[in-house]
């Protein structure tokens, strides 16, 4: 178990563990006050470096409420394991009393009369919510910059992109802005950003979080919520304050409960089998020295006894990519597409909102209906691979962090991108399969800068997930490497 000793500095507490911080403000070791206080010393200090948080809350009102949350303590009541802790909703769901800008001016002010059901978890959980992580513009693509509030830079260089679209979240984690973040992840916006700034970041099955508007409960598919931290016990720790039925958002499950993902992490893994799907034979561009780091820290599986063999699953790649493709424009379309109609609003979208709506309002419901019968061929694919491996493994990016001022990669390996997200392919086949993965360290490259692999599990097993997670997390120790700007 995880301790903390008494009377630690600020900067002492921010480099506790998510966990070791749970039981000190329990213990009444650490009052919620000072934990408050620690991190909102560390946020002065390095977000006007990154601009990771925005739209910060009044912190008078903050500390009134982490007195409060001392005050219960002291009568023996505590709201769970995230009891004190500062924590940021990304700025893309609603957050009550919050401005929620999605990245875009036409919402700069709007500030939501309630919480989305997964932050309405983590503020009844106890968290306080001290300000917003940034996010692109409707968390489409990789890159987290807006005209709103700007780029967040990387944790590790910031010179270069901190991932998206949960790149706020990576850095403010990477950096011990906050313990844990929340997330969301469609195309990558929990796996890009953790692979970019060294930490951990789920992409949990379909229906393990609450997430999405209420208003599109069986079309939300795609997009899921889930954690990020600095290791698998934190990552458990927050998962189990997010997780679970709601029957407001009816593709939720009720197996989740409100379990402690925590308390069965320790397992053995003799024997077990890892497919490699690399770059897919050459499918996958990869910047260079990307997947020689990759396939490097594929050795820690080995040393916690599984066996690591090349697969290549037999499907159509450009097939699986086009269908995507539809799939997310309909999606997006069907968001987003008022806000084209409107001429005024339609001037402050940018160029690749604008062109997912209209490419999503051109599809037929033929092609529509074609792209997710491909889907489930695809699924049905990996199903027979799981009889044989455990897990798959493939890279969590196509890319190291690249330089903050590009709107994205334009050609990545010396091939041409066609697409402002193509060069996050690699983050498809977990989605389209609706499966969870788990993207974790993998090292660091020729230039120093962050990789990461996805840990890719059958479907609904994302506590088999956060186990090997945890092993490759023990055995390899890439996460304990830390950011320059942390001294």
């Amino acid at each position: 178990m995880d301790s903390s000793p008494p009377l630690a500095r600020a900067d002492e507490i921010v480099e506790w563990t998510a966990t070791a911080l749970s039981q000190a403000i329990h213990a009444r070791a650490l009052s919620c006050v000072e934990v408050l206080d620690a991190y909102c010393a560390q946020i002065d200090r390095l977000n006007p470096v990154v601009n990771a948080l925005v739209a910060f809350a009044d912190r008078d009102a903050l500390r009134a409420q982490a007195r409060d949350l001392d005050e219960r303590l002291a009568r023996g009541e505590s709201l769970g394991p995230l009891h004190g802790f500062p924590q940021a909703p990304k700025d893309i769901m609603p957050v009550a009393g919050m401005v929620t800008t999605k990245g875009s001016p036409i919402f700069a002010g709007q500030v939501p009369q309630a919480d989305a059901v997964v932050f309405e978890r983590m503020r009844a959980g106890g968290s306080l919510f001290v300000a917003r992580t940034n996010s692109p513009e409707f968390g489409l693509g990789g890159h987290t910059y807006n005209p709103v509030y700007g780029t967040t830079r990387n944790a590790f260089d910031p010179a270069r992109s901190a991932g998206g679209s949960s790149g706020g979240a990576g850095v403010a984690v990477a950096l011990r802005m906050l313990p844990v973040a929340d997330g969301s992840d469609m195309m990558g916006s929990l796996r890009t950003p953790a692979a970019f700034n060294n930490v951990y970041g789920l992409r949990t099955s379909v229906g393990c979080v609450p997430h999405g508007p209420t208003e599109e409960v069986f079309f939300q598919q795609f997009s899921v919520a889930g954690p990020m931290a600095r290791n698998i016990p934190d990552l458990a720790l927050l998962l189990s304050v997010q997780a679970g039925f709601d029957a407001r958002l009816p593709l939720t499950r009720r197996s989740e409960g409100r379990q402690d993902w925590s308390a069965a992490l320790e397992r053995g893994w003799r024997g077990a089998r890892i497919g490699w799907l690399g770059d897919s034979n050459g499918h996958l561009p990869t910047e260079p020295g990307l997947l020689d780091t990759c396939r490097a820290a594929l050795r820690h599986f080995a040393d916690i006894g599984c066996a690591v063999e090349e697969v290549e699953p037999a499907f159509d790649f450009e097939r699986l990519w086009n269908a995507w493709i539809d799939l997310r424009s309909f999606a997006v379309a069907g968001a987003n597409g008022p806000l084209c109609d409107d001429p005024a609003k339609r001037a402050l979208l940018k160029a690749e909102a604008v062109w997912e709506i209209k490419r999503g309002r051109a599809l037929s419901a033929m092609q529509v209906y074609d792209a997710a019968r491909v889907r489930s061929a695809w699924y049905e694919t990996l199903r027979r691979l799981f009889d044989t491996y455990d897990f798959l493994v493939l890279p969590a990016a196509q890319v190291f962090p690249f330089d903050a001022t590009l709107d994205w990669p334009h050609a990545v390996g010396g091939r041409a991108m066609d697409t402002y997200h193509r060069w996050m392919q690699c983050v498809v086949p977990a989605t389209m399969a609706g499966l969870p993965a788990l993207a974790a360290p993998a090292g660091f490259g020729p230039q120093g800068l962050p990789a990461g692999l996805q840990i890719i599990g059958p479907a609904q097993a994302d506590l088999a997930v956060l186990q090997i997670g945890h092993a490759y997390d023990q055995a390899s120790g890439y996460a304990h490497q830390r950011s320059p700007l942390l001294g």
